[in-house]
């Protein structure tokens, strides 16, 4: 008995010189083997930033010492060979940094990336997949989770190339996953717009994962890296090749940057926390505020467990964030700066096209007529929805029940098949939901939430949506 304590007050010793608590040494050394998904949920050049990001992530946790077997990885991989590239090959995350997409498994690629396949990688369920790889996250009980997501988002959803992920089917899927006892611990980084809203008042504690979200449930997130041409940035532009997309989003390049530079040994969640929380919200009129759900207990727990670790030397160097244009305004992007609210990333692309094209050329016109198309676009559905309001709740309510946030901690709907069946009748009126029109799921859940008829919903839809 003396010589086992004599043992573990030295071993305390030795872990307190290394940085860390007995308590975390022990549970380090029971870890298993460390699990990866990582989701660029869509497609398009001017989401350039998206794959970047997981690019980014699949390098860094590859440094850490992570194996491809244990890394799935979901990206339309649309970007790097794409004809605007003016890198073939190459995406790069950091205006200094070096190519991140040589070497990047492609298991579910192009329409193989959609909800279903995603919810079956998660769930281990072979059978379930069409397409890929077929990888598939076959943890054991003591093995770790680090489950990545950047996309464009909505009130309660989070988009794919096809389709969207809805926050009650994630939920699902996670507690599923929990039930099956094939994991110890798990950690979900989330980036979107109202990333908050996947999981506030949805994710139970006890189910062991630690989550932070991009923004708060009623926030945008945001594009970084952005710029149009030499001098249109304050602080750190992307190469003038670039002009017109963002290399990286905020929240996602912080944490990045972050791992890329801490030693992942001794940093833990929640230090990390704190350091994405501040650079993301350094200039709140451009940034979010990062959030956190689920088990705190786990943000104790030492980066690595989870990343790997690896030297604290990097390419990827972080860069100080700076301004970026009011979001709806097309022309105040000619005097673009650096961050771009991800509902305006389209609007700053085409924005870049007219303003790069050669006066009076063919060119100039065509993406003059694009850029008007898309503010046409979302000046309908804005008018939609608020038409939609007035027929529902009348002139005075309408706006005011379609804009109303619930409590923290409570969730956007109480009814998700209301909101789901909502959504497609809007659409099937309306037109389909783009990145921008997303945020208007906030107006949809609160019909369902004042108890609104689907035949009241139909005929207020057409009716809307006809003038």
């Amino acid at each position: 008995m003396i010589r086992y304590v004599v043992f573990l007050v030295l071993l305390s010793i030795w872990a307190s010189v290394e940085g860390r608590s007995i308590s975390q040494f022990l549970t380090e050394k029971s870890t298993g083997t460390k699990w990866v998904v990582l989701v660029a949920g869509s497609n398009g050049w001017w989401n350039y930033r998206h794959q970047a990001d997981v690019c980014h992530a699949y390098q860094l946790l590859k440094k850490g010492g992570l194996k491809d077997e244990n890394i799935i990885v979901f990206m339309y991989d649309d970007i790097a060979n794409n004809t605007e590239n003016p890198r073939p090959g190459v995406l790069i995350n950091n205006p200094h940094g070096q190519d991140v997409y040589q070497g990047v498994p492609k298991d579910y690629v192009g329409e193989d990336v959609n909800a279903d396949n995603f919810f079956n990688v998660i769930l281990a369920n072979k059978s379930g997949i069409t397409g890929g790889s077929g990888k598939i996250l076959d943890s054991g009980p003591n093995d770790n989770i680090f489950i990545y997501y950047t996309d464009h988002g909505g009130p309660g959803i989070v988009s794919m190339p096809t389709g969207l992920v809805y926050a009650n089917d994630l939920i699902n899927v996670l507690e599923k996953k929990h039930a099956s006892g094939t994991y110890s611990k798990m950690v979900f980084y989330l980036e979107a717009c109202e990333s908050g809203s996947m999981f506030d008042g949805l994710l139970p504690e006890g189910l062991n994962i630690y989550v932070t979200t991009a923004s708060k449930p009623d926030e945008n997130s945001w594009g970084t890296y952005c710029g149009l041409g030499s001098g249109a940035c304050l602080v750190e532009c992307p190469p003038p090749e670039f002009d017109g997309v963002c290399l990286g989003d905020l929240y996602s390049v912080a944490w990045m940057e972050d791992s890329d530079v801490q030693d992942r040994q001794t940093t833990t969640l929640d230090n990390q926390y704190d350091r994405i929380a501040n650079r993301t919200a350094a200039n709140l009129t451009h940034g979010s505020h990062v959030m956190q759900y689920g088990d705190m207990e786990l943000s104790v727990d030492a980066l690595f467990q989870y990343m790997g670790s690896v030297s604290t030397s990097h390419s990827q160097a972080p860069c100080p964030m700076a301004s970026a244009p009011s979001p709806m305004d097309a022309a105040s992007f000619l005097t673009s700066s650096e961050n771009v609210d991800q509902r305006d990333t389209e609007l700053f692309y085409l924005t870049s096209k007219y303003q790069g094209a050669p006066k009076g050329s063919n060119e100039e016109f065509e993406a003059n007529r694009k850029l008007n198309e898309v503010i046409s676009q979302r000046n309908q559905v804005d008018n939609s929805v608020k038409r939609l309001g007035e027929l529902l709740f009348g002139v005075e309510k309408g706006n005011e029940v379609l804009q109303s946030v619930r409590p923290a901690g409570q969730p956007l709907v109480d009814n998700w098949d209301c909101l789901k069946s909502y959504v497609k009748t809007f659409e099937a009126h309306c037109g389909k939901l783009t990145a921008y029109g997303k945020k208007h799921v906030r107006g949809i859940a609160n019909i369902c939430n004042a108890g609104i008829e689907s035949e009241e919903m139909v005929a207020a839809t057409a009716q809307a949506c006809s003038s």
